[in-house]
């Protein structure tokens, strides 16, 4: 997987910078990144055209490579699901769609949904030149928080990208409840990878399974999450960063790792994947010895499972394994 944007949409992006001050993308670069920080919401934050592109330089390639990441996992659970139609809720500028047709070449309808027509607005502009299903996509301007579809709407995928982190509580049970009822097979959550974000996915995932869903992962069971705070799970991706993306950010280091949770879950059926992996949910430590992971497990437990340098089988298995990868279940090691 790369974790880069395409190019179609990087080239987008770039011809929407030409004319545009570095100096004032980066002021508003920063006092969105101090917003989200106090918890602020998009619809107070992203006022116009120059927000929303600032927005798309700075934050739309580190959420494209944590959908892309996502999806890429779940491709390899599910490997027969071949949807046609995609909703992104709460798209912003697009990036989950592009994700999204990059896993799934054979998506033809897609659905954008977006309460800010800024937001909407670039989406569309940067999907003009992409895949034709990106740049003839259906566009919906309404807030996912007070009921935002038609009621026979469905699509095959759902991604809600970034976007469930602006509900307020109270108003979060409604909104997954109309995303399920819009799947028509597979949905996708990806949330910030802070401990907020770790309790908000957990939320999410209590109230699909109470609506029916079946879990796919990254969790490999449906039991009561196993990890306790302070510790929280989540995930990261690293992602280049361009020469304007680095100038917005204030940085000089060519890469950035995003911090993520997801879900995938699925509508239960005779076609549907039944977890049977571990989940890596640390970064592995190597030692002379051999190599430690620590494992999410199909029994609902998490346990530090040792990989000896001298069994060489098994450590061949791991030995490419990273933060996030799944594992096939281990047995006794």
């Amino acid at each position: 997987m790369d974790p880069a944007l395409p190019a179609a949409l990087r080239v987008a992006i770039n011809l929407r910078l030409e004319g545009q001050a570095r100096e004032g993308l980066a002021r508003r670069a920063g006092a969105l990144s101090e917003g989200y920080r106090k918890g602020r919401a998009s619809s107070a934050l992203v006022r116009g055209a120059e927000d929303a592109l600032a927005y798309a330089l700075t934050r739309t390639p580190a959420t494209y490579a944590a959908v892309r990441r996502a999806l890429e996992e779940t491709c390899a659970l599910d490997p027969e699901f071949h949807p046609l139609s995609l909703l992104d809720a709460g798209a912003g500028p697009g990036g989950a769609g592009w994700a999204a047709l990059d896993a799934f070449p054979g998506i033809s309808e897609v659905t954008r949904l977006d309460h800010n027509a800024a937001f909407l607005d670039l989406a569309g502009s940067l999907a003009a030149e992409g895949p034709e299903a990106l740049a003839r996509a259906q566009r919906l301007q309404a807030d996912l928080a007070t009921g935002a579809l038609p009621a026979a709407f469905r699509a095959d995928l759902v991604i809600a990208a970034y976007a469930l982190t602006e509900i307020a509580p109270g108003a979060l049970p409604g909104a997954i409840s109309r995303l399920w009822a819009a799947t028509g097979s597979r949905i996708l959550i990806v949330e910030p990878g802070s401990p907020e974000g770790w309790r908000r996915g957990l939320e999410v995932r209590r109230e699909l399974i109470a609506l029916g869903a079946q879990i796919l992962a990254p969790c490999p069971h449906e039991r009561p999450c196993p990890i306790a705070a302070p510790d929280w799970c989540h995930f990261s991706q690293r992602l280049p960063r361009s020469r304007d993306h680095r100038r917005a950010k204030g940085g000089e280091v060519p890469f950035e790792d995003e911090k993520f949770f997801w879900i995938a879950a699925a509508r239960p059926g005779p076609g549907t994947p039944a977890p049977t992996v571990s989940r890596v949910i640390a970064p592995p430590r190597t030692s002379k010895a051999g190599v430690r992971l620590r494992l999410c497990q199909p029994d609902g437990t998490v346990a530090d499972v040792d990989f000896a340098r001298r069994d060489r089988s098994a450590l061949a298995r791991v030995r490419r394994l990273d933060w996030g990868d799944a594992l096939p279940e281990v047995g006794d090691q």
